[in-house]
Parts: C-alpha cells; sequence; structure tokens
C-alpha cells in the first residue's frame, strides 16, 4: 500500500548536500534524481520477505540490524535478501554509521540503476535529518500577498491592502533589530498538522519594496542579520484602515484565529492611522501573543483584580483570506 506522493520533488544532491551523505552508487548525475515521497523506511520486514505494504517510494535506510540480519541468512539468503529491496527500485538507499556495504549490494545497486549513498550518522540521527529536510521540502504550500518578520522570535505574518504600509512597518521593525523573512509573496508550507512555515521565493529572497523609494535588498543594506531564510508562523497580524464605524477589540479577552490550510493561527487586526507607530504595536503584539501561549493573559487578570466576573474566553475564527 503506497502513501500519498507529493506533487513537488526534491533532487537527491540538495539532500545529499543537507544531509551530509556521500556517494556510494548513482546511475546519473545528483541533480537528475529526484524523490516525491516526505516518507522514510527502514526495509526489515522487505528484508525477511513480506512486501505486502512496502512502499517503494520511500527512502530506505541500511543499518547495522539490517545488515546482520542479511548476513545471517547466509551468502545465497543475503543475494536474495538484498535483491528484494534493490529490485523494487527505490529512490535511493542510504547506508549508516559509515558502514561498509558487502560487494553485493554495489552489484545490486548497480544492476537495478539504484542510488546508493552513505551517512556516517546513526540511523536514528540521518532519518532524522532527511526526515526532517524532506518535510519542509516537499510540504504542501501555497503562496500569499503580504510580508513576514521575525520579531523576539515570533513568526508574524503581516497581510492588508496593498498600500496600507506592510512594507515601510517591515523596514521599521528591520531597524529594530527583528529579521525579515518575506516581502510582498510569502511562500507558506504546512510542514505538519499543527506548524506552518513561511519563507520568501527564491528569485525575490531579501528583498523589499518602498513606495517612492523603490526597490532594496534589506540584506545588502542592513546586515546579514537583517534577514532569515524561514521561520514557522506563530500569528498573523492584519493591518486595515481605520473604520470609525467599526468597533475593534479593545479587551482582548477572546482569542481569534485564521484557518491557513487547515491550521490554525492566531490573527489580530490593526487599525491603520496617522500617528500609530505600527512597528511598536507589532512588537508589543508579538510578545503578548507568546504570553498567551504560555497561559497569560493580561485581560483576565485585570478584570480579576477589579472584581468584575468573567467570562468564558471564545475562540473566534476569522472566515478570510482576502488576495489583496
Amino acid at each position: 500500500m503506497n502513501t500519498l506522493v507529493s506533487k513537488y520533488t526534491v533532487t537527491l544532491k540538495s539532500l545529499m548536500q543537507a544531509c551530509a551523505l556521500d556517494e556510494l552508487y548513482l546511475p546519473k548525475p545528483a541533480e537528475e534524481l529526484l524523490i516525491s515521497s516526505k516518507d522514510v523506511s527502514r526495509p526489515g520486514l522487505l528484508l525477511a520477505g513480506r512486501d505486502d505494504y512496502f512502499d517503494r517510494e520511500r527512502v530506505q535506510f541500511l543499518g547495522i540490524a539490517e545488515i546482520e540480519y542479511m548476513r545471517t541468512l547466509g551468502d545465497k539468503g543475503f543475494y536474495e535478501s538484498a535483491n528484494r529491496l534493490f529490485s523494487s527500485k527505490p529512490p535511493v538507499v542510504i547506508c549508516t554509521r559509515a558502514l561498509v556495504p558487502p560487494p553485493a549490494l554495489f552489484e545490486l545497486a548497480r544492476k537495478y540503476e539504484v542510488p546508493f549513498v552513505l551517512s556516517h550518522d546513526s540511523t536514528s540521527a540521518c532519518m532524522s535529518y532527511v526526515i526532517g529536510y524532506l518535510g519542509t521540502e516537499l510540504a504542501e504550500r501555497i503562496t500569499r500577498h503580504g510580508v513576514m518578520v521575525e520579531v523576539y522570535g515570533e513568526g508574524v505574518l503581516i497581510v492588508g491592502e496593498s498600500g496600507v504600509g506592510k512594507s515601510e512597518t517591515a523596514v521599521e521593525l528591520i531597524k529594530r533589530g527583528h529579521r525579515l523573512i518575506a516581502d510582498d509573496a510569502v511562500e507558506i508550507r504546512k510542514v505538519s498538522n499543527k506548524t506552518l512555515v513561511g519563507s520568501a521565493p527564491e528569485n525575490i529572497r531579501h528583498f523589499i519594496e518602498l513606495r517612492g523609494v523603490g526597490v532594496l535588498n534589506a540584506r545588502e543594506i542592513f546586515g546579514v542579520g537583517a534577514v532569515k531564510l524561514t521561520q514557522r508562523i506563530n500569528m498573523v497580524i492584519q493591518l486595515e484602515h481605520w473604520d470609525p464605524d467599526k468597533v475593534y477589540d479593545r479587551m482582548g479577552l477572546d482569542s481569534q484565529y485564521i484557518s491557513i490550510m487547515d491550521v490554525n493561527v492566531p490573527i489580530t487586526v490593526v487599525p491603520v492611522q496617522p500617528g500609530r507607530n505600527l512597528a511598536i504595536i507589532i512588537e508589543t503584539a508579538a510578545m503578548n501573543n507568546r504570553q498567551k501561549q504560555l497561559g497569560y493573559n493580561a485581560a483576565s487578570q485585570l478584570l480579576e483584580q477589579l472584581g468584575m466576573e468573567q467570562e468564558t474566553p471564545v475562540n473566534k475564527e476569522i472566515n478570510m483570506w482576502t488576495d489583496y
């Protein structure tokens, strides 16, 4: 039974570079070999003759346990067992712990043209690196208009209508020591059922647009410490022009969130008007969001100190995601 294969792919070359893997045998250049499944496997059952639920699309690992098991089968049994693995033509087989693979494994890799690489790490450690890398690179993703910054370690996605001041606010935050992730277009990846990661498309990475000034390279102007490649999205700030007829939340007792790819992310609506320092407001919102995640709510404490009865906090979903 095969798992769902990602519509995205990653080259074996990038995997080898990211996880420090050495080449043992490659049927073609590593940049031409593609991996499409986020899942990995230790093929113990297959080596023992059970292939009922074997997934051919997964990266396969051979550690001490697998190789020593095959050795107990004798030369003929070793070859037959390993043949079951390589004949399935997985995208790559990784031998761990810098083990010297028996010649039969090289023979079978060449016979079936299966990429064969080596890791100097333990099997568990190498699997962890590979799972983390593939989970990010092959994750479901969308691209949305907005700005993303890291503020006090919190990933803040800033959205709002064009011209509301997102990029200008990002520049002020950078000057205050925070870091830019993306401007104009934010690529959002769902790396787990609870985690979203934001980054910039490679062709516009580090660039930021300011109306009246033009396009700037934040890395070149503010230094490498002013930018970051990726960051988990911890909250969303929606900037909107001040509406005198709208009632804005002044207590923050209730929690609001927006659903992005079925992941709920806290959202704060910030009205924009002359004289408001948006950078300071966003800094404060980021710190307040962290406190809420740690279980502290200032509004609840204030009501308690005033002796006022508290209503049960409500989680409100904002059903919007406007492509501004």
